[in-house]
């Protein structure tokens, strides 16, 4: 009986744990080749993260078309210096979609116009803010081909319907530590969201992202010694690592997305995705310094980071987990006035 009573027990046991691991069985995923057999070069995605990005990057509404011709905005309107060559109703049609992209719920033009019914005013900062990011889509759009593409970007792109974008960034203030030398993490060594939970440099943003004469973003040294010209320390290496895990949380994928797992210096044997990714870092660097770092003074305290400073961009702000902002759906076909046109072009490599 005994005996009885512990093998029931034990098969108990064994089918408590069955249904228990039923539930923690791997999903299923997909791997696609992207690269040379034999180095890892495939981007691996499981089908239940995908549909439900899919769902997040769905585009909103067109606005429908007006007649062309008719007299310029700036003929009609005052103070208007962006866009004034467009139509007025085009001009107008363009400032109803930009107002659906950005605007709270139930502030529409008022976020922006104020409740006087003086358009032209400039009294509110977000008219201030807004007509510079308009200024910087159209920047974007016209001068940087080499990133976005004939895809481009809209409003849409980064806002998805909220007046200030979900992915956002602020200098930061440090880790709090004690006054000892054991205490101090040295801005790294715990888990940090922005570099995948790793134990990196916990801001490779403004490291890399926000000076204009930023260090050189290296893992290898291209002479023995690191202080030599070209040279990487080990403090450099991490740092660097730390801006590509961001990269690749911020675009869902691996390093081989864009890196060849034999070299990851070489270019010769990366997949082109790495030349584009060089200019999403140019650009990226050139938006936080000539538009965004600017604003700091025009915001309002409230939208300063810790440090006093304003908000800036990186790479999740538009691609918010897919290698593609909204997938590679373009709105420019349905938004021209959003290009900029007879501007100079991108950096050279």
């Amino acid at each position: 009986m005994k005996q009885r009573i512990m093998k029931l027990t034990g098969e108990a046991a064994l089918l408590a744990a069955a249904l228990l691991l039923a539930g923690c069985d791997r999903p299923p995923v997909e791997t696609t080749q992207i690269g040379y057999r034999g180095v890892a070069m495939e981007l691996v995605e499981n089908p239940r993260v995908v549909a439900a990005k899919h769902a997040a990057n769905t585009l909103p509404p067109v606005m429908a078309a007006v007649p062309e011709g008719g007299p310029t905005a700036g003929s009609v309107y005052k103070n208007v210096q962006v866009l004034g060559d467009l139509s007025a109703a085009e001009f107008a049609r363009t400032m109803v979609a930009i107002t659906a992209w950005v605007a709270p719920p139930g502030q529409s033009c008022a976020y922006c116009h104020g409740s006087g019914g003086d358009l032209a005013s400039d009294a509110l900062y977000t008219k201030v803010v807004a007509r510079r990011m308009l200024q910087m889509v159209r920047q974007i759009n016209g001068k940087w081909h080499s990133h976005v593409g004939a895809t481009g970007v809209t409003c849409f792109t980064c806002h998805r319907g909220k007046s200030v974008p979900a992915f956002i960034w602020f200098d930061d203030p440090g880790q709090p530590h004690l006054s000892l030398m054991a205490g101090n993490r040295a801005g790294q060594n715990a888990p940090s969201p922005t570099v995948g939970l790793t134990s990196l440099p916990n801001d490779p943003y403004g490291r890399f992202l926000e000076n204009t004469t930023n260090p050189a973003i290296r893992v290898v040294s291209t002479h023995p010694l690191a202080q030599s010209p070209g040279g990487a320390s080990i403090k450099d290496a991490e740092a660097s690592y730390g801006l590509m895990m961001a990269m690749s949380e911020s675009l869902g994928v691996n390093c081989t997305f864009c890196h060849n797992s034999r070299s990851f210096t070489d270019w010769t044997a990366s997949t082109p995705q790495r030349v584009t990714a060089w200019y999403g870092l140019q650009m990226v660097r050139a938006l936080n310094t000539g538009f965004l770092e600017p604003l700091a003074s025009t915001l309002p305290p409230f939208r300063h980071g810790p440090k006093g400073d304003g908000p800036k961009l990186d790479c999740m702000t538009c691609h918010q987990g897919v290698n593609k902002p909204l997938y590679g759906q373009s709105m420019l076909k349905d938004y021209p006035a959003l290009v900029e046109h007879a501007v100079s072009s991108a950096p050279t490599p």
